[in-house]
């Protein structure tokens, strides 16, 4: 944050600039009634299918959350169109809990359009036995709090716009060593400057405004998939950043391309974060949605660059690293017959005097019956490449970026590295505030001689040092991790409550199994070493979800 003053006297005096009319778009008013012509001739169609869309949206997290109720005039030109994949629909912005002032139903405030505010709280308890990221066995039943709040001003200072977003995230009743994932206390997650031009690029074939977006300060915000940029909203705190993003287009156009560079921000559980100076993470994404009703394209590409840090707590941070890594993704629905979600990327650079050479992929294919409970059933497949060999030069253990980890596995045992996990998977949904879900799972590592990420401490932070106890680097611990049962239930008591009740069993694979008998107490005779037991785990958990206004 200590460079946020600068970035935004940066984007006051490019507002100067661009606020003249060159900017301007020729012939955009002599094409309106053309446009308006095609947007008539399409709104029967497009109303039809927006339809079939909003009754099949993903029953991701965001499905239980207070959600603000779209004008009906955007959902009939929009070229936008979710994904039916679990859990892949990137958060909004600004988030699902912000209103403006003008909506949250007080007479007083019912011209107030240009202010947005919000206020949310949630709770989650864990129940958790013998849980195998620990070395340690026995019961946690820890009790994460989160609170946030949200100021933004849009449209009334335009093209200058900002916005402030403070949270709050603790942990009460935990019987392990708190880290940067659970605790992060009074600090600032957004608080950036943006300049926001309605007609930059002048509209699209819909007659929808292609704006242009400048944003400068720090932000926390989730594209793609979530699997390489997320908040990581599970999680009880919020990856954020610091830097700058130039959007061209936005959610709703036909095409879209998003421009950032960015150093992530340190989680520093009771000082306020700083941005990590030895990291920058950059990239570019386009989105086409002119056949979204068959199928949405993504192509980016996205990098890190690392200087190395003499004083960083893990190996990694003290090691110079680059990592360039092309993917495209392609989701959308064949007919009423299925729905998929598929996507490839492949790593190339370095990481330290190791050349990096790794590859990810992810396939998903699923359909929604036509029946009052809305079953769905789904297939998925990911892998990610894992270091074959130690000793040869080469680093092939992909990079999940600054992914999410949950949908991958509840227990957060596996993470987008090292893994080949595929997945069956089903849902009801009786009611409109009642919903189901259930799915197996099963994990095996890529390679038998990289690690399996979060297990007997092996968990990357910034707080607890890393046993190593999760790599057998000679490969006969075996390549099988476990299978997990997984089951939720969500229930939405009103449009500003929501509940959502959990339960994993996870079995453990022979890794796991021979991963606890080779770093035991009674094999270590020392300290750390791990408490003996089979490896299955128990969690069960209860959340609760309000938004205040």
């Amino acid at each position: 944050m200590r460079f946020l003053g600068h970035w935004v006297l940066l984007a006051m005096s490019i507002a100067l600039i661009c606020a003249s009319p060159v900017w301007a778009v020729e012939g955009v008013e002599s094409d309106t009634k053309a446009i308006k012509s095609v947007v008539f001739q399409q709104s029967h169609t497009v109303m039809a299918e927006s339809k079939q869309v909003s009754g099949n949206s993903s029953t991701d997290t965001s499905k239980s959350l207070p959600a603000i109720v779209p004008d009906k005039s955007k959902l009939l030109t929009s070229y936008h169109r979710r994904s039916d994949s679990y859990a892949t629909n990137p958060e909004s912005d600004p988030p699902r809990y912000v209103r403006r002032l003008s909506d949250i139903g007080i007479d007083a405030f019912k011209d107030l359009t240009w202010l947005d505010v919000g206020l949310e709280w949630r709770t989650r308890y864990e129940h958790r036995h013998n849980d195998v990221r620990y070395v340690e066995g026995g019961n946690n039943d820890p009790i994460f709090l989160r609170s946030r709040a949200w100021l933004g001003i849009r449209d009334i200072l335009d093209p200058f716009r900002f916005a402030v977003e403070f949270q709050d995230s603790r942990v009460v009743n935990n019987s392990h060593v708190t880290t940067d994932q659970e605790r992060n206390e009074y600090d600032l997650i957004n608080a950036y400057g943006e300049l926001y031009f309605k007609q930059g690029l002048g509209v699209d074939d819909r007659n929808q405004n292609r704006p242009i977006r400048f944003r400068v300060g720090r932000f926390a915000y989730e594209t793609t998939d979530r699997r390489f940029i997320a908040r990581n909203e599970w999680r009880n705190t919020t990856n954020s950043f610091e830097g700058f993003r130039l959007n061209l287009g936005r959610e709703t156009n036909d095409w879209e391309l998003d421009l950032y560079g960015m150093q992530p921000v340190r989680r520093l559980q009771t000082k306020f974060d700083e941005a990590n100076d030895h990291l920058w993470t950059f990239g570019a994404i386009g989105h086409w949605r002119r056949w979204s009703d068959i199928v949405t394209l993504q192509a980016y590409y996205m990098g890190q660059k690392q200087t190395a840090d003499p004083n960083g707590f893990t190996a990694t941070n003290r090691l110079d690293r680059e990592i360039h890594m092309p993917g495209f993704r392609a989701y959308g629905k064949v007919a009423n017959w299925f729905d998929f979600d598929v996507s490839y990327n492949h790593q190339l650079g370095f990481s330290g005097p190791l050349r990096q050479d790794a590859q990810g992929y992810t396939v998903e294919v699923g359909r929604t019956f036509d029946y009052p409970w809305k079953p769905r059933i789904m297939g998925f497949y990911g892998y990610a490449s894992g270091d074959r060999n130690p000793n040869d030069g080469v680093d092939n253990r992909f990079d999940r970026f600054f992914g999410f980890a949950r949908p991958w596995s509840a227990d957060h045992y596996v993470i987008y590295e090292n893994l080949k996990a595929p997945k069956v998977r089903m849902e009801l949904q009786p009611t409109s505030k009642l919903g189901f879900e259930l799915t197996y799972a099963w994990y095996w590592l890529a390679s038998s001689r990289d690690r399996m990420f979060d297990i007997l401490g092996g968990n990357i932070s910034n707080t607890v040092r890393d046993t190593g106890f999760n790599r057998d680097r000679t490969g006969q611990s075996g390549d099988f991790g476990g299978h997990a049962l997984e089951g939720r239930i969500r229930y939405q008591v009103n449009s500003r409550i929501s509940t959502v009740l959990g339960y994993t069993h996870f079995t453990a694979g022979e890794f796991v199994k021979n991963r606890i008998a080779a770093t035991s107490c009674e094999v270590l005779q020392k300290h750390p070493c791990t408490d003996q037991r089979s490896g299955n785990t128990d969690f069960l958990y209860f959340e609760v979800l309000i938004s205040l206004l």
